[in-house]
């Protein structure tokens, strides 16, 4: 499965261009410092006496040497404040340049981070066309977007390197990212907090579209769960509503109306299973459902034991929300 792009120096926004633009000034001032300080150790280690037993320093040689010394101290420690001056410029305007990033006809997208996963959910339009799904953020190629950001119980952070920076998501507070993605393609995103015991597999996907594929999928997400014609898939969904699923998930269109775990309404729609662990495939679906632990120990997911044939009809069920 392709993974996405995920590459802090690989730009294709104008917020991330502006951290990379800042990260090669930083790379610039910092590689020209070093090279100045390794040259002075250089020169340093060369001049330094090479006899075995101290003598009494040349007081004449001292006095001479001095002033000069006097000097090159001086001169480096004003260079370091002006080079720090810069560095902190170089900064306050990048970070000027993040703010500037015009809102007007902005996608407005509120995501919501738990432990281990992200919920979605697009605020466009009446409320009747508000809709939820799970890690994965679908945006429109050249519009902005607007994310306001919540947690649902520790911190955690939302970074995607390719399209913008970092930022926290602190319980009790909102805060608020904007972006632009400028070409088509899949952009990883990943938490960027420690927030766990399963911090490194809460990853997340941004899907940039073409404007009118953007606007098919959001008119296909509106949408209610397809009814299943197939027999088996028929018996899976009503199991799916019999048992603990429904306690926690939602449908849309059906009873479960649950709001502790995923959307699953187009789950078979989505690349990958708890937060980018798992491709989403038959095997891998009932491989999570039966013991979710075992990929991702510490969700709060419990194990499901059930047959064969049970687990078999939940996943053709399953697999028809798309």
């Amino acid at each position: 499965m392709n993974p996405g792009l995920h590459d802090a120096l690989h730009a294709l926004g104008p917020q991330a261009g502006h951290i990379v633009d800042l990260w090669r000034v930083f790379l610039v001032v910092c590689t020209v410092v070093f090279v100045a300080i390794m040259i002075a150790l250089a020169l340093a280690i060369r001049r330094a006496p090479r006899i075995a037993t101290p003598e009494p320093p040349d007081l004449g040689k001292v006095n001479v040497r001095e002033p000069r010394l006097t000097r090159a101290v001086t001169t480096a420690v004003a260079a370091s404040i002006v080079l720090l001056l810069v560095l902190l410029g170089a900064s306050v305007f990048t970070d000027r340049a993040l703010a500037r990033l015009p809102l007007r006809d902005a996608v407005n997208i509120e995501v919501t981070a738990h432990q281990w996963w992200w919920t979605v959910k697009y605020l466009e339009g009446p409320v009747s066309e508000t809709f939820e799904t799970a890690n994965e953020i679908h945006v429109p190629v050249g519009r902005p977007v607007h994310i306001r950001l919540k947690s649902d119980d520790v911190i955690h952070s939302l970074w995607v390197p390719s399209l913008a920076g970092k930022r926290d998501l602190i319980p009790g507070r909102t805060a608020t990212l904007a972006f632009r993605a400028d070409r088509p393609g899949i952009y990883r995103g990943q938490c960027a907090e420690f927030c766990g015991f399963q911090h490194a597999f809460m990853a997340f996907e941004v899907h940039a579209h073409a404007p009118a594929q953007f606007e098919q999928w959001r008119r296909a997400q509106l949408a209610p769960a397809a009814e299943p014609a197939d027999p088996q898939a028929q018996r899976g969904k009503m199991l799916f509503q019999s048992i603990q699923c429904a306690m926690c998930h939602a449908i849309q269109g059906t009873i479960a109306q649950g709001r502790r775990a995923p959307d699953l309404t187009h789950l078979a729609s989505r690349r990958t299973l708890a937060a980018g662990t798992l491709a989403n495939n038959p095997g891998n679906l009932a491989s999570w459902i039966a013991d979710p632990h075992r990929h991702k120990p510490g969700v709060n997911m419990p194990a499901n034991p059930m047959s064969a044939e049970d687990l078999a009809a939940l996943v053709a069920y399953l697999v028809t929300l798309k």
